[in-house]
């Protein structure tokens, strides 16, 4: 079914809506959850939780892109839950994730730091722009949807060392922008 079918269905009230999306969603937004999480019951939780969320945001809401406006809210979710659950130390996936990005990401404790968050994710955006396709999906499914370098390396056929280099270097390239930019990490 089309994103402007299930659309219409969110929008006529009609359950079948929630179905719709499980059935062409459902597998996305639980590999979004599980690359958080690591844990498949908060991950199923977190896939549960997107859908009332879209039933209850859709209407007003009409998102353009269905599966990123899905992906986003799936992923929100994932991140609250392991915040909460963070103390427990559950996750090493995304601790190590975060850890990775914390060196080229500036901290935002501003008074400003809505607008340097605009701006920021312009930088980021143009940067992204720039790479070549192939690297700005790798990046973006690494860093967006949490996939593990080793699954990253399997698809593209290269070791899961080599791919580790590829992320350092990316993640150099984003903060040596970000510096020239101005962003002091």
């Amino acid at each position: 079914m089309e994103d402007s079918q299930i659309i219409g269905l969110y929008f006529e009230r009609d359950e079948a809506a929630i179905t719709e999306t499980q059935a062409k969603y459902g597998a996305f937004c639980r590999r979004i959850a599980l690359n958080i999480l690591s844990v498949s019951a908060d991950a199923d939780e977190c896939v549960n939780d997107t859908y009332l969320r879209a039933w209850n945001s859709i209407p007003p809401q009409n998102p353009v892109k269905l599966g990123a406006w899905l992906g986003k809210v799936v992923r929100n979710i994932a991140f609250d839950l392991w915040k909460k659950n963070h103390r427990k130390k559950r996750y090493s996936g995304m601790e190590q994730l975060l850890n990775e990005l914390e060196d080229c990401i500036p901290s935002r404790v501003t008074v400003e730091r809505e607008i340097e968050e605009q701006e920021l994710t312009e930088v980021i955006n143009t940067w992204l722009a720039s790479l070549p396709q192939s690297d700005r999906i790798l990046f973006m499914r690494r860093y967006w949807n949490g996939e593990t370098v080793a699954a990253l390396a399997r698809e593209s056929g290269i070791s899961a060392a080599n791919m580790a280099k590829k992320m350092y270097r990316l993640r150099q390239d984003l903060r040596s922008t970000l510096e020239t930019e101005g962003y002091s990490l």
